[in-house]
């Protein structure tokens, strides 16, 4: 086995080798122009005059012209709801196999987002190209025989008419290629497992029959996954399990707020290595070890747009509004704030995926998701990101050596004033009193808009600290645990109520 993990190793170093940058701005202006030449016939291509497009000489900013944004429901009540209904050549060609289920973050409804297969083969190549990229991390050949552990939701897609729905994380494991078959845990038996919690037991009992070398997985649930384990098997980390675990890909949320509890799960240090899966398309990679950013595939089926992010740009619930200008990745710039836009091999157009991103380097087309548009919290102009939220909350976590993986807040009224309100996950013994003045202050040192709040209109910050367990039975009971649900940051006023009763009632 030495013999072909180092085969593989050696194979994967040869062509990172011979790869080359690509010039982000030329993939992306070709990438435009064959997914308008592909759905030109489509009734959106033609309801949108894609062929006149075509023949432009400035093709992106006519594309911007014509086309107005969508956010799903927009895309659903226009368009979607067809392609659902089974009616051909809607968005894209033909009907797709597959429907994406997701709520983005914690939500009853699920939306359902076609996945086409030319968004499966656009998946399946970011992954390679990940894989490729892991010849940069320095890893020993070693590496390259052991399992990977997959943790998403149930490959037990469910039948609906005439197509297959589920996950995208789901959707994905149940295409991998054969070959990965060997590599790939838990296995499709337990895999197809929809109760999570009997999942997580079954990956439990077995964990010894398997030589994990990997991880992937949304940091949250990977978390309760592993605890799970080690408690199980009666161990002081999942390194006494799985001694040969070395990789660590993230997805989904940033995992800066996980950092430290996760550390504790282990006998020392992996390698983390963040991805950009969405139920939309494979966005971006970590495709080097001296950054958190991740690369943009720019050459692979989804063409981007970013769109400042400014209060005077965004509407009360989070979404877009149509005067709203955007720019190509010709134009970026580094330290500002972008909503991101998508068009994709899937048919979605000029689509607000809802999260937000900075640049952190233009050449190499890498990112860093920020948040998301409707996590934006700017109640008397306090202009708070999510990205913002989370390095304030690690310098609290250094400062008194302290876990917070979890929080939510919301902006709430007492006695006609505003205040924030945080609810944060945590064991510590710190009072509520003194986490709140050192949160406070380290938002008014690193924010100017914040502090300009704090001495007008926001009165104050309120902490309330709760187990870290709460936030997932809170989950749970949203959607279903597992799978690519994720904590909701910012709530509104009526979502804020019912999270208040409901941590009332499970405390």
């Amino acid at each position: 086995m030495k013999i072909i993990g180092s085969i593989i190793k050696g194979a994967i170093e040869l062509k990172g080798a011979l790869s080359t940058e690509p010039n982000h701005v030329e993939a992306q202006q070709k990438t435009l122009y064959n997914i308008l030449k592909k759905a030109s016939n489509t009734r959106f291509g033609k309801r949108y005059s894609f062929e006149l497009i075509l023949q432009s000489d400035e093709i992106q900013e006519d594309f911007a012209k014509e086309v107005p944004y969508f956010d799903y429901h927009q895309l659903y009540d226009q368009w979607w709801h067809k392609v659902i209904d089974g009616e051909e050549n809607v968005t894209w060609p033909g009907t797709p196999d597959y429907f994406a289920l997701s709520s983005g973050t914690t939500g009853k409804k699920s939306k359902r987002i076609p996945v086409t297969d030319d968004m499966l083969n656009a998946i399946q190549r970011a992954g390679i190209k990940q894989v490729e990229a892991l010849s940069n991390f320095d890893l020993p050949a070693s590496f390259f025989e052991k399992e990977i552990m997959m943790l998403g939701s149930s490959t037990d897609l469910k039948e609906n008419d005439d197509h297959l729905e589920g996950e995208i994380s789901g959707i994905s494991a149940s295409n991998i290629p054969f070959w990965f078959e060997g590599y790939y845990k838990p296995g499709k038996e337990i895999a197809k497992i929809d109760d999570w919690d009997l999942r997580i037991q079954r990956i439990a009992e077995k964990a010894k029959d398997w030589d994990i070398g990997a991880l992937s997985g949304i940091p949250s649930w990977m978390e309760l996954m592993l605890q799970k384990v080690i408690d199980y098997h009666n161990v002081d980390n999942i390194h006494d399990i799985w001694p040969n675990l070395q990789v660590y890909t993230s997805g989904g949320v940033a995992f800066s707020p996980y950092e430290k509890s996760f550390n504790k799960l282990l006998a020392h240090p992996i390698t983390v290595i963040d991805t950009y899966l969405a139920s939309e398309g494979f966005i971006a990679y970590q495709e080097r070890p001296d950054t958190d950013a991740m690369k943009l595939i720019t050459d692979n089926g989804i063409y981007f747009e970013f769109v400042p992010f400014k209060p005077e740009y965004i509407n009360s619930d989070g979404s877009l509004k149509q005067s709203a200008p955007c720019i190509t990745l010709a134009d970026v710039e580094t330290d500002q704030d972008y909503v991101l836009i998508i068009s994709t091999v899937s048919g979605a157009w000029r689509y607000v995926i809802g999260d937000t991103i900075e640049f952190t380097d233009i050449k190499r087309a890498e990112i860093r998701i920020t948040g998301r548009t409707k996590f934006f919290l700017n109640v008397v102009g306090s202009q708070l990101s999510v990205h913002k939220m989370n390095t304030a909350l690690q310098e609290v976590e250094e400062k008194f050596d302290i876990e917070i993986p979890e929080f939510t807040l919301a902006a709430t009224k007492i006695d006609n004033e505003f205040y924030h309100h945080w609810y944060l996950g945590t064991d510590s013994d710190v009072s509520d009193q003194l986490l709140a003045k050192t949160l406070d202050e380290n938002l008014k040192s690193a924010n100017k808009n914040y502090k300009v709040a704090r001495g007008k209109a926001l009165k104050g910050l309120i902490v309330t600290k709760i187990p870290v367990h709460i936030f997932s039975e809170w989950n749970g009971t949203q959607k279903k645990k597992g799978g690519q649900v994720k904590m909701e940051r910012v709530m509104s006023e009526e979502k804020f109520a019912e999270w208040e009763h409901f941590v009332s009632q499970t405390i």
